[in-house]
């Protein structure tokens, strides 16, 4: 009889330490096998999660158990990093303290508010609609003494650092506060020192920007332009032509060749009918385009052609008979190539 009860003791303890050690390695185990990003959206409840992570844990059953114990029921929306060797414990306590990992996000030149939002959405939880919105809301432009035209330039193209649930303004706001770290006080100097407001070294940077894609001119364009401006002269800048007439046309429009007629537009954007800078910026300049302007090379070149013997680049002139010469090479070359729009 002893021996009998002594047994059922030791089976008893035995199935315990079992059942006790199973239930510790479904909370504390080793689940995750290895290192994943898992996203988790706002309306994700805590079934989805389940099933995302089913393809990297190999305790994914365990999981709303864990979550069960742990009093655990809404997850925060973000992007997760879980490490290889993580158990549900450990799944439970990053989403449930939302400590999520950030992204970088980039973007480069955009056009309009409309490809930025859109580049946006790309890599946030948040769509371009919601975002477009809080770029035009009229409380945020008064107070920031901005318009719809003009709110693009505070989005300088760049890598930033957030996170993937970042709301649409605070992605607005964090942006207008990495434009004010841009005008450091060496910046602010220059542009002081050229007489330009901030406004209008972007507005110039821009036209620079489409001007040229080659970054090692760009200081000499924007000293022939700061030339023209002292003068007095009109810009006479193609890129504004051209946007004005994808503003008529659509963004789809593609422009190859500014004709003659195209110079009559009736646009505040027109350059050639009117004197200084136009109104906003044309497009979105990079930080190259933008210290371009001010790093302004010092020359005496009022014209430019392209250079039909070097693509990409120009010819610069300082009188207007040696740009005759130049624009009649270059559109004796645009009409061997029937480019006629």
């Amino acid at each position: 009889m002893q021996k009998k009860r002594t047994y059922i003791l030791a089976s008893f303890f035995l199935l315990s330490g079992i059942l006790g050690y199973n239930y510790y390695q479904k909370i504390f185990g080793k689940a995750i096998s290895k290192e994943t990003i898992l996203f988790v959206y706002s309306s994700d409840t805590l079934l989805d999660i389940k099933n995302k992570i089913s393809e990297f844990s190999s305790k994914k059953e365990a999981f709303l158990m864990v979550a069960a114990i742990k009093n655990f029921s809404k997850p925060k929306s973000g992007r997760y990093l879980f490490k290889k060797n993580m158990s549900n414990n450990d799944l439970v306590n990053i989403l449930r303290s939302g400590n999520q990992a950030p992204i970088k996000l980039s973007f480069n030149n955009q056009d309009t508010l409309e490809k930025l939002a859109g580049r946006i959405a790309q890599q946030l939880e948040t769509d371009s609609i919601s975002l477009l919105n809080s770029f035009i809301d009229s409380t945020f432009l008064s107070k920031n003494k901005l318009t719809e035209a003009s709110v693009l330039q505070i989005f300088i193209p760049n890598s930033y650092e957030f996170y993937w649930n970042t709301s649409p303004r605070k992605f607005r706001d964090k942006m207008l506060k990495e434009y004010n770290l841009f005008w450091n006080s060496s910046r602010s100097k220059k542009a002081l020192a050229l007489n330009l407001s901030k406004t209008e070294i972007i507005t110039l940077a821009s036209i620079v920007q489409k001007e040229t894609a080659k970054i090692i001119e760009r200081p000499i364009v924007a000293g022939l332009y700061l030339n023209r401006l002292k003068k007095g002269w009109p810009l006479q800048a193609d890129p504004t032509i051209i946007y004005c007439i994808i503003k008529n046309k659509g963004q789809d429009f593609i422009v190859k060749r500014v004709l003659t007629a195209d110079l009559e537009i009736k646009s505040p954007y027109n350059t050639y009918k009117n004197k200084g800078l136009p109104p906003t910026l044309i497009s979105m300049p990079d930080i190259s385009a933008i210290d371009g302007v001010l790093n302004a090379q010092k020359h005496a070149y009022f014209y430019m052609c392209a250079n039909v013997d070097k693509l990409g680049y120009h010819t610069f002139a300082r009188s207007l008979s040696q740009h005759n010469r130049n624009a009649a090479k270059y559109h004796k070359w645009l009409n061997k190539q029937r480019i006629n729009r």
